[in-house]
């Protein structure tokens, strides 16, 4: 085992549940730290952060550092992190949803994404806590309120933890009230993106659209732009804006 581990350390170590949260909880406590490369040709997992992340769900403060793998390329590695940022009010991290409760919270959203809106069969979803986990925890009984959460494709629930996970808020903040004015949390009525002044439109098309976007991948092409560069432009023209 590790030496130095305070035991309130200890203490939180022993009420990690959840079998991908206990591996690398006790692989730390043995060896004093994990890297993603453990996590992922030794234990199987082949997604290192989110087994990282149920841990620190379930309260256990972690400290991300940069080590190598065995072919010698820069890696994340995570050792156990500062007692004092340790989370009492988390009890046992995400708990799973139940198959009717999922079904329910993507009907309200019309099996739409909240995001980008593109319209996906219920399996396809990934329910999301609008306020994430990290800053929340169990304080808002997520699990008996569909308003909590919302249904994110593949794509834009990637994308929200991306941001997220580097935005000062879940960071250092924990403050569900920024997150609540946020455009992960909020797409349809928000004033920052991570705390940042800045707006978004995440678009998609399907199926018979298909051929529009071809359309206008074409145009902007023939302009030289990329795509983005070249809808803003249009949206300017057809608002009149300088």
């Amino acid at each position: 085992m590790a030496k130095s581990i305070p035991n309130k350390i200890l203490l939180k170590a022993k009420q990690i549940t959840g079998k991908r949260a206990k591996i690398v909880v006790e692989h730390i406590l043995k060896y004093g730290s994990i890297s993603t490369e453990d996590i992922e040709l030794k234990y199987g997992y082949k997604h290192p952060p989110r087994a990282v992340r149920d841990v620190v769900e379930q309260g256990l403060p972690l400290e991300k550092f940069w080590t190598k793998n065995s072919q010698g390329q820069k890696i994340a590695g995570y050792r156990l992190g500062d007692f004092n940022q340790i989370r009492h009010d988390r009890l046992g991290g995400r708990s799973t949803l139940r198959k009717n409760f999922v079904a329910q919270i993507v009907k309200d959203h019309n099996n739409r994404c909240s995001v980008c809106n593109a319209h996906y069969e219920t399996r396809y979803f990934q329910i999301d806590h609008k306020i994430p986990y990290e800053v929340a925890g169990d304080t808002n009984n997520s699990g008996q309120d569909t308003k909590v959460y919302q249904p994110l494709c593949g794509s834009c629930n990637r994308a929200k933890s991306w941001s997220c996970e580097h935005c000062l808020n879940w960071l250092e903040k924990k403050n569900p009230t920024i997150c609540e004015t946020c455009y992960w949390g909020n797409p349809c009525a928000y004033n920052h993106v991570a705390l940042d002044e800045i707006r978004r439109l995440a678009l998609e098309w399907q199926g018979s659209e298909v051929k529009d976007y071809a359309k206008l991948d074409i145009e902007a092409h023939k302009k030289g732009e990329p795509i983005p560069e070249y809808v803003k432009k249009i949206l300017k023209q057809v608002l009149n804006i300088k």
